[in-house]
């Protein structure tokens, strides 16, 4: 996915590193306003995950190897942030979302999973989209 924000040969990457900013600016006010409250551990981390959201849009493709770190950081705070949040709520849906997530990565690292990069990508933050909109929504019947 990172090539549609690749800064040089993508029209769309001002619409989509755009996006990912203010994707990464409301997953961090989210987790500081609301998930910090009743998952302090997963909400710091998930903050963080926001954060590295934002960098992963400022510095693409273009950036080269500094690109690449800031995806990685960025995919590992989003399982870390689901183990958490599996283990203080007893989320079902953040456990599954961590092994739906790590999967993916192992099946295409490993070679089994035989397509682009896109496709781990897109399966673990689909995932962890799952189990955060929940919560979201679960934090906002409880208030």
């Amino acid at each position: 996915m990172s090539d549609l924000g690749h800064s040089v040969r993508s029209e769309v990457a001002p619409i989509f590193n755009f996006g990912l900013l203010l994707t990464g600016f409301l997953i961090s006010l989210y987790s500081v306003k609301a998930l910090i409250r009743h998952a302090r551990y997963t909400g710091v981390s998930l903050t963080l995950s926001g954060f590295l959201l934002q960098l992963v849009a400022t510095f693409d493709e273009v950036y080269g190897y500094l690109h690449y770190l800031v995806s990685v950081l960025f995919f590992l705070s989003l399982g870390l942030s689901s183990i958490l949040y599996a283990v203080e709520r007893r989320s079902i849906t953040a456990a599954v979302a961590f092994i739906i997530g790590s999967l993916s990565w192992i099946l295409y690292w490993t070679g089994i999973l035989d397509v682009g990069i896109a496709v781990p990508e897109a399966l673990s933050s689909i995932a962890v989209a799952l189990w955060i909109i929940r919560s979201t929504l679960e934090s906002f019947s409880k208030s």
